[in-house]
């Protein structure tokens, strides 16, 4: 899948995973000012791609619930390169085949466990935006920003009501 985004001294990611076929209102008012939309699979629904194509740019991977011929067409990862940085996006991380340190990577993007959450190890960034529709363990929707200006990359959660 081609991105191409147009040079720029920093961009807005939003990043999106576990949607399960429903799309929360409160994400198009979360990304109204994103320069891509990152879907980290488990899309659920080829209608929550084209509401999301409504908003901004997107890139989207194939989660182990996403079936049939619309979704056979994603990647299960894709790497993307944002400015000065390099992202691995992929729905469960740990099935992630390219080694992040030796590729460049500075960071794994994936979902599944429906819980938002961000580490650092071995000097990659890992960011889950949670669930935005079905979150688990009594968390709220979520979905993340990803701040990305030249080499530096920041994270912020939203909660997302239902």
């Amino acid at each position: 899948m081609l991105i191409k985004l147009d040079p720029a001294e920093s961009y807005l990611i939003g990043v999106i995973s576990d949607t399960h076929g429903h799309l929360p209102l409160a994400v198009a008012k979360a990304f109204k000012t994103v320069d891509l939309i990152i879907h980290a699979g488990d899309i659920g629904d080829e209608t929550v791609l084209a509401e999301l194509e409504k908003i901004a740019p997107i890139l989207a991977v194939r989660g182990n619930m996403d079936f049939g011929n619309w979704a056979s067409q994603l990647p299960a990862t894709e790497i993307i390169e944002i400015g000065q940085i390099t992202l691995a996006v992929t729905h469960i991380a740990s099935r992630l085949n390219e080694q992040p340190q030796k590729g460049g990577i500075k960071a794994v993007i994936s979902g599944h466990t429906h819980r938002p959450d961000v580490f650092e190890k071995n000097g990659i960034t890992y960011v889950n935006p949670g669930s935005a529709s079905y979150p688990k363990f009594g968390q709220p929707g979520s979905a993340a920003i990803i701040r990305i200006k030249g080499a530096d990359l920041s994270v912020e959660f939203i909660r997302l009501k239902r």
